[in-house]
C-alpha cells in the first residue's frame, strides 16, 4: 500500500527544514519547493484513498502560512533599513546642535559652565548639587533650594568655592534631594554640543559630544 500522502508531505517538510538549517540558510521553504511535494504526492497518492479536500486545503493553507511569514520578513527587512537610513539622517543633522544626556561626570575646560537639570523624582525641601574632581573632592556646592518632581534646570559656572576657575580636568556632578526624611541622590542630565556622528553604531547611530564623549542617539533627551 501507497504511504499516506499527508505523512508523505510532512516528512518532506521536515527534510526541507532540516535541510536549511543545517546550512544556516534563512529562506523560508518557497512555493516552487511546495508545489513539487504537492504534485509528487498527488502523483503517488492511494488511488483507493484519494487526498480528501479538507486535508488538501489544510496543506494549502499550511504553504500559505509559510508563504505569509516570508513574505512578512522581507517587509521588517525593508522597514529596518529605512528606519535605519532615516535615524542615520536625522543624527547627520544634529552636528552642532546641544543636546541633553544621562549622565554625571564631564570632562571640563578651565572656566567653562556647565548647563543641565536634575531628574527630581519627588518633592523636596532641599536639593543640593556637589561638583567633585577627579579625587573626589567638593570642589563647589550648589544649593538649589525647595522644589516640585520633575526637571530642575541648573547651571554651573566653572567656578570653586573660593570664586577661583577650577582646572581643566573631569569632574563628578552628584545631586542630592531630603525626600520622606531621607537623603538621595538623583539623575542628572548634563549638556553639551555635538561635535560629529558616527554612523557605524550596532545601535544605531552614535552621538560624539563635547566633554561628554560618545553616547547612543537614543538616550538623547533634549535637543536645542
Amino acid at each position: 500500500m501507497a504511504n499516506n500522502p499527508i505523512n508523505g508531505l510532512g516528512q518532506g517538510l521536515d527534510a526541507l527544514a532540516l535541510n536549511k538549517q543545517e546550512k544556516k540558510d534563512n529562506k523560508s521553504l518557497g512555493q516552487d519547493e511546495f508545489m513539487k511535494l504537492m504534485v509528487a504526492q498527488l502523483n503517488n497518492q492511494d488511488p483507493t484513498k484519494p487526498l480528501e479536500n479538507a486535508e488538501f486545503l489544510s496543506q494549502l493553507a499550511q504553504f500559505g502560512t509559510v508563504n505569509g511569514i516570508t513574505e512578512l520578513q522581507t517587509s521588517f527587512n525593508s522597514l529596518t533599513t529605512s528606519l535605519q537610513s532615516n535615524q542615520a539622517l536625522q543624527a547627520s543633522t544634529m552636528v552642532g546642535r546641544t543636546v541633553a544626556v544621562p549622565a554625571n561626570t564631564v570632562n571640563v575646560e578651565a572656566g567653562k559652565a556647565i548647563e543641565g537639570a536634575v531628574d527630581l523624582t519627588g518633592s523636596t525641601g532641599e536639593l543640593n548639587l556637589l561638583i567633585k574632581n577627579s579625587s573626589g573632592q567638593v570642589v563647589k556646592e550648589l544649593n538649589l533650594g525647595a522644589h516640585q518632581e520633575g526637571e530642575v534646570s541648573f547651571k554651573w559656572d566653572g567656578l570653586d568655592d573660593s570664586g577661583s576657575a577650577v582646572p581643566a580636568g573631569q569632574y563628578s556632578i552628584i545631586a542630592e534631594a531630603a525626600i520622606d526624611g531621607e537623603t538621595q541622590v538623583m539623575g542628572t542630565l548634563l549638556q553639551a554640543k555635538v561635535d560629529s556622528v558616527t554612523l557605524s553604531g550596532a545601535n544605531g547611530p552614535v552621538l560624539n559630544l563635547a566633554g561628554l564623549g560618545s553616547i547612543g542617539i537614543n538616550e538623547v533627551k533634549q535637543v536645542k
